[in-house]
């Protein structure tokens, strides 16, 4: 195999173009909704957890406090969650996902399976089992709830 043609099969070109597009298509379906990604990572993270602490989240998300406080406040005052204090302990607080945001996170995740058929439509769907199951184990580098938030989304529909 030439030099040349090793170059011509590099994967990441391809995974940015398809990334790039995905994200455009997933934006443009989650907006009507009132929504980015990071609100939908928020919301699957809280419906997997059944609630969680700030800190917690921000843990999960990898974030700064001060960046979840902003992300929390979205979605509070959307009303799709609610922080409440921890009846463990009264310093902390727990941010439960409310039903609106249970029904929204489900409207999202619906939304999304629609963008994603939209993109890959030219896979069959056992190449696109295939597709999963190898991006899936290439991701084994990301923090695991995360992989896994962003990874079940889909099995919503």
């Amino acid at each position: 195999m030439s030099a040349g043609h090793a170059d011509e099969r590099r994967s990441g070109p391809l995974l940015q173009h398809l990334a790039r597009r995905m994200r455009l298509r997933s934006e443009s379906v989650l907006e009507p909704l009132g929504l980015r990604p990071r609100h939908l990572v928020a919301l699957t993270v809280l419906r997997d957890s059944g609630g969680i602490s700030q800190q917690g989240l921000a843990g999960t998300l990898q974030l700064d406090g001060t960046n979840v406080v902003g992300l929390l406040n979205d979605l509070e005052a959307a009303g799709l969650v609610e922080r409440r204090r921890s009846p463990s302990d009264r310093r902390r607080h727990l941010v439960i996902l409310t039903g609106a945001g249970e029904k929204r996170l489900r409207e999202a995740e619906c939304a999304l399976a629609d963008a994603e058929d939209e993109v890959l439509g030219t896979l069959a769907p056992g190449e696109r089992d295939q597709l999963y199951d190898l991006l899936r184990r290439a991701s084994q580098g990301c923090a695991p709830t995360c992989t896994e938030a962003i990874a079940d989304a889909p099995d919503a529909c």
